[in-house]
């Protein structure tokens, strides 16, 4: 296995993308793990992947290899009604051949998301982007109350279920602090259980 944890995300407006960068500085923070940060493409109403080849700007697509390769997954996602944002799953549905095979069983996964309000579905949109990775049989991490200023700072974004953002209704409220710390805390979480569970040191 090697040191690498995939971030993988949508984002439509830029407050996910945000926050995968902090998931990816946490991830940073365990030595010797790196990020691999991915997006996937917007697909059109008739469910198909409508974006060029490569984006204009930003991390490359996903491919099906970077899931063969990484020593743990951390999926992100806007909410759309209380669920993730179809790009994502549409990415996700194409992975049949990886469950069959188990790619991903016994890796540490985990998941991030941002919403316009404070009771924009943060939480079914965090579960509802566990239920592929417990298909795949991954190991999903969330965070804890007891070291991640759960219990008495969170007036903002941030859950047990994962890193979470409220972006406000135009999507210009920059992450909070406690956001920041929260995103970075879920990264080096998985990146510890990686090396954990048999990542090189």
């Amino acid at each position: 296995m090697n040191n690498e944890i995939l971030v993988l995300y949508y984002s439509r407006n830029g407050a996910t993308a945000k926050l995968a960068n902090e998931v990816a500085r946490g991830v940073a923070r365990i030595s010797p793990m790196q990020a691999r940060v991915r997006t996937v493409p917007t697909v059109s109403p008739t469910n198909e992947a409508s974006e060029p080849e490569a984006p204009e700007s930003g991390p490359p697509y996903v491919t099906h290899d970077d899931l063969e390769d990484c020593a743990g997954l951390i999926i992100g996602s806007p909410t759309r009604f209380g669920n993730m944002a179809a790009p994502l799953k549409y990415f996700i549905d194409t992975l049949s051949g990886q469950w069959l095979s188990g790619t991903l069983a016994g890796k540490p996964g985990a998941v991030f998301t941002s919403t316009g309000s404070h009771h924009g579905g943060q939480e079914t949109t965090l579960t509802s982007m566990m239920l592929p990775l417990l298909h795949h049989g991954m190991i999903v991490l969330g965070l804890t109350y007891t070291a991640d200023d759960l219990l008495a700072e969170t007036t903002s974004g941030g859950t047990p279920y994962g890193a979470s953002h409220v972006s406000g209704t135009l999507g210009d409220n920059a992450l909070t602090d406690v956001e920041k710390r929260l995103a970075r805390n879920l990264g080096e979480r998985v990146a510890r259980t990686a090396l954990k569970l048999g990542a090189p040191e």
